[in-house]
């Protein structure tokens, strides 16, 4: 499993260099990988009206979606802050929800140490598939 990791890691870390980010020059890159062992990244993309830019974490799930992946394991995410660890942001931390809650988030840095946590760790009661029932109706 660690090498699994280390790819992982190093997946990110190349897509961290594809970052799009003149405004905050705060590199971020994601490395999703799914149940059938493919590697999907992703790394942000700013924009100068801040709010329509888009993380890394999203857009590595934004591509896997777009190549019929709907199932993953883990997701490495790398990003510069010092000696610290940067978790996904709220948006990013509900989209992984939306795939489950029970796969693996590697936070690293550019110097590949990491720290292994869980989607559900990184939201707790989280807002989930789960809670709605598509097609029923509650009764009140």
């Amino acid at each position: 499993m660690y090498e699994e990791v280390e790819r992982l890691i190093d997946a990110s870390l190349a897509a961290r260099l594809n970052a799009y980010c003149p405004y905050s020059k705060f590199q971020v890159g994601a490395a999703l990988l799914t149940k059938d062992g493919s590697t999907i990244t992703g790394c942000n993309v700013e924009n100068i009206s801040y709010g329509l830019t888009v993380c890394a974490e999203r857009t590595a799930v934004c591509r896997a979606v777009a190549e019929g992946q709907r199932k993953f394991r883990a997701i490495a995410i790398t990003a510069e802050m010092g000696n610290r660890f940067v978790g996904p942001c709220g948006a990013c931390r509900q989209t992984l929800v939306e795939f489950g809650l029970d796969w693996e988030v590697y936070l690293a840095t550019p110097d590949k140490r990491y720290m292994k946590t869980t989607v559900a760790k990184l939201i707790p009661d989280s807002f989930s598939p789960e809670w709605v029932t598509l097609g029923e109706r509650q009764e009140g």
